[in-house]
């Protein structure tokens, strides 16, 4: 059979019933955005997980297995939309639990200071230009948009707080942002930024104890989520477990200690995969540490930012221990630009 007798598959989205066509073998995303159709996407390699949706209605099949995505995810009826190609006719859903959902806008962020928090890693404080408030929901993103034309995400390190944010933002060596521009930065400079974006965030609709576990800088929207439970009296108990190589690059250690007497009931495990003779606290992996102390997850709300390494191997190890995948939350963060 010739390529052209093929059919078209139609998509049609479950909340909007915005409905689009793909051509044989192409991506869900791709054909929503060749059509028009807003998709979240970020790496769109299928390390992220940002473009995950469910199929309600049809059957997808990938080229490769994507990375983002579990054998249970997928029995379950989630795809990710940037590799899954459409063998029927789909309806998908792209409900994420975000009431109310912010549109984003860009705007000429102003910057307040950068100032170091480890070696590698730099505090970048920035402010809408006007006076409205920031409204995003934790955990969500920012895209800073380069003269180039390409862009550079960072997670909001902060709770909403009128039109500031924060961000934590790891120097990738050589990079052009990162290490370039990022650092020569002063007070009253301007980026061009696109915000809130993305699916991660915390949903306190969910009712459930907090899992939470990031590996590197991966922290950042974890924090802006627990500082939003602060001194809420319906904050659930909650693990934080974070994991790094060595003791020096906790860069917010002390401060995390200190958030239990703002949240209900607060269990912080720092997790060191290389750490040295003097340190007398967890070692290894981070997903791994969960494991051994909580073993039952089912009951958890799950949220795993950091490393798509991590992330893949804590969705499998999770699962397997009863995580509900509805109630399995993740963010990637993949360094799609190697002049990052």
């Amino acid at each position: 059979m010739s390529h052209g007798t093929h059919p078209l598959y139609r998509i049609e989205i479950a909340e909007t019933q915005q409905s689009f066509t793909a051509q044989p073998g192409e991506s869900v995303l791709d054909a929503a955005l060749r059509t028009g159709v807003s998709l979240a996407h970020e790496c769109t390699f299928g390390g992220c997980g940002t473009c995950r949706v469910r199929v309600v209605e049809g059957s997808v099949s990938y080229e490769e297995f994507p990375m983002g995505l579990t054998e249970d995810e997928d029995a379950a009826g989630f795809a990710l939309a940037c590799q899954a190609r459409p063998t029927a006719d789909l309806v998908i859903s792209t409900a994420r639990g975000l009431e109310p959902a912010v549109p984003a806008r860009r705007a000429s962020a102003i910057v307040q200071a950068v100032t170091p928090l480890a070696a590698d890693v730099l505090h970048l404080r920035m402010a809408l230009p006007d006076d409205t408030p920031l409204a995003f929901a934790p955990g969500q993103y920012m895209k800073i948009l380069l003269d180039d034309g390409s862009h550079r995400s960072f997670s909001m390190a902060s709770a909403p707080r009128g039109n500031e944010v924060d961000f934590h933002v790891r120097r990738i060596a050589g990079g052009r942002f990162t290490a370039g521009q990022l650092p020569r930065l002063q007070p009253g400079d301007r980026l061009d930024v696109e915000v809130p974006l993305g699916n991660f965030a915390l949903r306190k609709e969910d009712y459930r104890p907090l899992l939470m576990v990031a590996t590197g800088t991966g922290i950042a929207p974890i924090k802006s989520m627990l500082e939003s439970l602060m001194d809420d009296p319906d904050c659930p108990p909650v693990w934080l477990y974070w994991g790094m190589r060595s003791a020096s690059d906790l860069y917010l250690d002390n401060e995390i200690r200190a958030w239990g007497d703002r949240l209900y009931d607060f269990q912080y495990v720092p997790v060191l995969s290389r750490a040295d003779a003097d340190w007398q606290g967890r070692r290894g992996y981070v997903h791994e540490a969960v494991a051994a102390d909580l073993g039952d997850l089912s009951e958890h709300a799950i949220y795993l930012c950091g490393s798509p390494n991590m992330i893949h191997d804590a969705k499998q190890l999770f699962t397997g221990l009863g995580a509900q995948v509805p109630f399995l939350y993740a963010d990637g963060f993949t360094f799609q630009h190697p002049t990052m």
